[in-house]
Formats: C-alpha cells, structure tokens, sequence
C-alpha cells in the first residue's frame, strides 16, 4: 500500500527490528497530540518493552514508511479492535494514517471498534471521516490515564444491513 506526493508512503508488517521506532512514535504521537494527557508513567526503555513484549507479540502490527524506511506511524489490531493508530507529528495531515487504517479495514472487513479520548477531537474527526460511528462513553475508569472515552465503530453496511460482527 502506498501514498503518492512529495515521496512514496509504503505499509508493511512491524517486525521486532521496528519496535524501537514504534515507541518513538507512540511516545511523541502522544506528547504532541494529547499535551494534557497524565505525564508518562513509563521510561522509554518501558515503552519500547511494551512495544516489543506486548504490542507486536498479540496484534498485527503494520508500520508506515518512508522511501529512506524511516517508521513513521503504526497501527495494531488485536481481535475486532483498532488497539493504536499514532504517527509522528509531521507525518499528519499527509494520508498517512488513511493508508494505516484502511490496512487495518482490510484486516478485519467486517468490524473494527476502537477507543478514543473524548478530548481528542482531531482524532474523532478523523475516525468519523472514515466511516466510525459512537458507541459508547466512559467517565475514564477503563483506561490508564482516567480520561473519559468513547467506544466508536465501523461497521460496514452488507446487503442493505449492518453486519452483526
């Protein structure tokens, strides 16, 4: 999968290599986008555990890069759901992450949920531009942070009707 424009995009699978590179792009996606998140309960050298303990060994992971194979955003789906879509902050705005979630799309056609922070309106936006509708709130006592979310999902419509999944 690729984006065309100044340079080509390409989507492929994460390996253990790309862990190091995912973290740098959780953690500055994060800092950048969500600045009145919780401050960082985890080191680097956690997050980059994380990364290649728990992310890449139970989800399919892909990463975005550059034609230099620079990772610039990832994604991770686990079951039905959409568990990380980060980027690096100057690769938004760039279809980086339409490239990233339409992969994701075609890993499970059928239904994908996700959770998002009620506070993070550019990524409900953009969530929205791709089809997800809500489907529940959280007052933030599901997630690490305590910030209140929401359940969003694609569905999309077969024969006239949304699939069950």
């Amino acid at each position: 999968m690729t984006a065309t424009g100044t340079q080509q995009i390409s989507v492929r699978p994460a390996g253990a290599a790309d862990a190091a590179a995912i973290a740098r792009v959780h953690i500055t996606s994060r800092e950048a986008a969500m600045p009145w998140l919780p401050p960082r309960r985890r080191t680097d050298a956690e997050v980059e555990r994380w990364v290649r303990e728990v992310v890449l060994d139970e989800a399919d992971v892909w990463v975005a890069v550059d034609p230099g194979g620079a990772v610039l955003g990832y994604a991770a789906v686990e079951g039905e759901w959409l568990e990380h879509l980060y980027l690096l902050p100057g690769a938004r705005r760039r279809g980086i992450g339409s490239l990233l979630l339409a992969r994701a799309k075609t890993h499970r056609p059928d239904r994908l949920d996700l959770h998002v922070f009620q506070r993070n309106t550019d990524a409900r936006a953009f969530y929205a531009r791709h089809g997800f509708t809500e489907v529940d709130r959280s007052d933030g006592s599901r997630n690490m942070e305590r910030e209140p979310d929401m359940t969003l999902r694609w569905n999309p419509v077969t024969n006239g009707t949304p699939t069950d999944g």
